[in-house]
């Protein structure tokens, strides 16, 4: 069973006043790094990561491992990882993650997170890709933890 149909066209961005997404990819890792190893409590305190698993105390090469796995996630249609950019400064102010379900494979299962620096862009960002998996994408059912009112 694939993750999406064969003839799905994967979007390759999201844009918004607030912010871009693009794929993330190994040419992320220094700012990638940067944005969450700034905001290690922050992400630990983001609906969808519950586990305290991640944030971990990986280096910046594992990282780079990390951020190489997930492009080929990407390539393969396995998963769909998105830096999410500034759009006016480009710098890495967050992720979004899309991948099947470990559980069920009916299910598809997203996080997304902020820097510290960046935390009012929470709420839009889940609004915004809520929509988005609503409208662009073959899903059915949807795991993404509601974030607070604000």
């Amino acid at each position: 069973m694939t993750f999406v149909p064969p003839d799905f066209v994967v979007p390759l961005s999201l844009e918004t006043p607030q912010f871009r997404l693009e794929p993330l990819g190994p040419q992320h890792n220094d700012a990638d790094y940067a944005a969450w190893t700034s905001s290690l409590e922050h992400i630990r305190g983001t609906p969808g990561y519950p586990d305290g698993r991640w944030p971990d105390d990986r280096s910046i090469d594992d990282n780079l491992r990390d951020l190489r796995r997930h492009a080929n996630d990407f390539e393969h249609r396995r998963g769909f990882t998105y830096t999410v950019l500034d759009p006016a400064t480009a710098d890495v102010i967050g992720c979004l993650y899309i991948y099947p379900d470990r559980d069920d494979p009916q299910r598809t299962t997203v996080q997304s997170w902020v820097r510290a620096s960046r935390a009012e862009l929470d709420v839009p960002l889940w609004r915004a890709v809520s929509a988005w998996l609503e409208t662009s994408w073959p899903f059915e059912r949807v795991a993404y933890d509601e974030r607070p009112p604000e």
